[in-house]
């Protein structure tokens, strides 16, 4: 392989074909089939039973918030929910089912023919969904030893069984067809508006890193104009909205080139490589012949009240898109900001600031900011952080009335993440408080220069920039807690600098 063809050169010879399979751990308490516990992270093997084994005479009992909360993602992307529908035996056989086999749906899902609409590059592509349906998930194999973490290489192979049975909705779109050079970006957006969806639903934590949230990508090429559809590669298990839309990217220019040689795309599977953005085979792909889905004997059809359907469309929430347009206007925010901040699970977190009083613009720069970071380095969501939007708003307001700088400020918040006491608390504690008065600065002034002559004698000579290493030692001699301000007005007073 060589170098791997921008997307736009591409799709002026081909017309680039996506489709996504998102699978969607569903947050309920149980499994899908059993009573084990759902909890990520337990010791391997220890969330198990008959049930979820397949162990002789056990019998699966359905989970009734998992096919509600299937529901509700199936009215959120605007699909017809079925009146009758059932579970069916899929046969396979890995490692990693305990059963050997999956139970799924097959001809007959929950949800079908829906739709979610995403913005790219100032253009709406809507993306059609096939089919929303509800089935269990697989365990969890580890391969030790080898340079990949793959199979191939590896000394032995462990499976973890927890996860096995664990709810999964699969949402599977059709192929989404007039994306030309934007399909990376396109694939991208639809599963972040995806994730979006699900998180407001409260249905699913959407953790990609976790694994409650993956996404296989389909690609093909066809010859620019032609309307027949290439043949695909199904790119497995992508867990980041990034690598999305880097699979895309690289099997554009993968299938570009092996069709420009002559040659013809393999139908397979392929695995991403999140190191070097690059894809490379993994098997065949099976059709739904080889699966020898039969109907489940031992589950009895679902049949969902249409009362009770209606009932679940009226509690839904506001959907991401409607919200982010009603809140462009309070937010003072553009179409861009708006994806920023919902893409950092932080739009609800400065709707609710706003509402608390800070400026919009404060709101966003703090939770798309500092508190971004934060919450980064402790490894959890913004929404998880010990801070309320309420306690931010406070902070924004002492920032504003001159009592904290906005070095302070950051020791205020995060005093509030380590202590959980109230902002005014963290600041009377700490001594936060900004000194602005001008005899009590006078000395930190005076020593300042004095400590420093050379660059004193700089700033009289009119070198007026010099007198930052000045201002910074008096910040440093009161801990932050001056007014850089006063204190450079100050500094350049005594030398006799021009202000």
């Amino acid at each position: 392989m060589t170098t791997i063809e921008s997307a736009a050169d591409v799709a002026h010879r081909y017309d680039p074909v996506i489709g996504l399979e998102t699978h969607v751990e569903l947050g309920t308490a149980s499994k899908m089939f059993c009573g084990c516990p759902t909890t990520f992270g337990a010791e391997p093997n220890t969330q198990v039973c008959p049930v979820c084994l397949g162990l002789p005479g056990s019998l699966p009992v359905a989970n009734a918030t998992a096919i509600e909360s299937t529901i509700k993602i199936g009215l959120a992307l605007h699909c017809d929910i079925a009146s009758w529908c059932r579970f069916a035996r899929k046969n396979y056989f890995y490692p990693d089912m305990p059963k050997d086999f999956q139970i799924s749906q097959y001809d007959e899902p929950l949800c079908t023919d829906g739709h979610l609409d995403v913005v790219v590059d100032g253009r709406t592509f809507r993306v059609e969904i096939e089919r929303v349906h509800l089935e269990e998930d697989t365990g969890k194999s580890l391969h030790v030893g080898g340079a990949t973490g793959r199979i191939h290489g590896a000394d032995h192979s462990l499976v973890d069984y927890n996860r096995a049975g664990i709810p999964l909705v699969e949402i599977v779109t059709r192929p989404v067809l007039g994306t030309g050079a934007l399909a990376p970006e396109v694939g991208k957006a639809y599963v972040t508006e995806l994730r979006e969806v699900l998180r407001g639903l409260g249905v699913s934590d959407v953790r990609m890193e976790q694994g409650s949230l993956r996404c296989d990508v389909n690609l093909s090429l066809s010859p620019a104009g032609s309307g027949v559809l290439g043949t695909r590669s199904e790119t497995k298990n992508v867990n980041s909205l990034r690598s999305v839309e880097r699979a895309i990217r690289f099997e554009m220019g993968r299938q570009a080139e092996l069709l420009d040689a002559g040659g013809r795309v393999v139908q397979e599977t392929r695995h991403f490589h999140e190191d070097t953005g690059v894809t490379t085979p993994g098997r065949s792909k099976e059709e739904a012949t080889d699966y020898r889905y039969f109907p489940e004997p031992d589950l009895v059809p679902l049949a969902p009240d249409a009362a009770w359907v209606e009932r679940l469309r009226a509690g839904l929430p506001e959907l991401p898109a409607a919200r982010r347009a009603r809140l462009a206007a309070s937010l003072e925010a553009s179409e861009f900001e708006l994806g920023s901040m919902a893409n950092a699970g932080v739009l609800e977190l400065v709707a609710e600031t706003v509402a608390a009083g800070a400026p919009a613009a404060e709101a966003r720069n703090w939770w798309l900011g500092y508190l971004a970071q934060q919450a980064n380095a402790a490894g959890v969501e913004p929404a998880e952080l010990a801070i309320t939007p309420a306690q931010v708003a406070r902070v924004v307001a002492l920032v504003a009335d001159g009592t904290l700088s906005t070095g302070l400020a950051r020791q205020a918040v995060d005093g509030v993440l380590e202590t959980g006491s109230s902002v005014d608390e963290v600041v009377a504690a700490r001594g936060l408080v900004r000194v602005s008065d001008v005899d009590a600065l006078g000395a930190a002034v005076d020593a300042a220069i004095a400590a420093q002559p050379d660059v004193a004698e700089k700033v009289r000579g009119g070198k007026v920039a010099a007198a930052g290493a000045l201002v910074g030692a008096v910040m440093k001699a009161t801990r932050g807690q001056a007014d850089a301000k006063v204190v450079r007005e100050l500094v350049l007073s005594r030398l006799g600098a021009p202000g």
